[in-house]
């Protein structure tokens, strides 16, 4: 079997979001917590400890869209399919999340590109593949070539409103990004809204899920590595309570 991993690492710092959002981790070694440890077993010292060595811990900050993260329909809105209330992460549907996988290659997209129902509908004859109900659809862009730095934020193509929901009209219920927004990246919605004063353009595809309900994926990566289709792909969120959203392993299996 084999697995391509699509996840991303969560490592201290890195500045592929805003500020406030990037992660802390603080890491304690096996020397550090050998008192620790002993506590745990009446009488003993960090001494009787092997080499004087405990366990090794790290405590973390960081929301949960960092890293790669799938968002809940909590994360777009107050509510969902026109008024029922949204989902929390812990509310997904498992079997939303574990679903043949389809790539959709936009790299050659300039950045903040914003793709359009007729892109879908012609990269979709091109590759010669029909959606099914179910299937997870992956947006390959070229944001990944800036994965690291604070660039990432403002790379890659974005979803438009409309192709979002014509994805979620031929029955897919996940489809992620490689890049750091489903949508456009949001400086470039923010010269749009100047541009128009049109609140439409606001977070557009993220807000397809106030009267559609479906869920995405973002910060993917290793999607080059994927041909359009023919594996699985898992993507299982991490359980937070009421949570617009949670960090997943996603990965893509094929079979032997």
């Amino acid at each position: 079997m084999k697995i391509v991993d699509l996840s991303v690492s969560i490592i201290d710092g890195l500045p592929v979001d805003p500020e406030f959002m990037r992660p802390q981790i603080e890491y304690h070694d096996h020397a550090s917590t050998a008192e620790q440890m002993a506590t745990f077993f009446p009488g003993a010292t960090a001494a009787d400890l092997p080499e004087g060595n405990g366990w090794a811990v790290e405590f973390l900050r960081l929301s949960t869209h960092t890293g790669t993260h799938m968002d809940s329909p909590l994360h777009y809105y107050p509510t969902m399919n026109g008024g029922e209330r949204a989902w929390g992460i812990d509310e997904v549907p498992l079997d939303w999340c574990i679903s043949p996988g389809v790539k959709v290659d936009m790299s050659d997209k300039p950045d903040g590109y914003k793709i359009t129902v007729e892109d879908m509908i012609d990269y979709f004859a091109k590759v010669n593949y029909t959606l099914k109900p179910g299937d997870i659809v992956l947006l390959h862009t070229s944001a990944p070539s800036r994965w690291g730095s604070p660039e990432f934020l403002v790379a890659g193509a974005g979803m438009s409103g409309p192709a979002t929901e014509w994805l979620i009209d031929q029955g897919v219920k996940v489809m992620g990004t490689d890049g750091w927004s489903w949508d456009v990246p949001l400086p470039f919605e923010g010269i749009e809204f100047q541009e128009t004063k049109d609140p439409s353009v606001i977070w557009e595809a993220h807000r397809v899920g106030r009267y559609k309900a479906y869920c995405h994926i973002e910060k993917l990566t290793n999607l080059d590595q994927l041909p359009v289709s023919g594996y699985t792909v898992s993507c299982l969120p991490v359980k937070i309570q009421g949570g617009s959203g949670g960090w997943c392993r996603a990965v893509a299996i094929f079979a032997d």
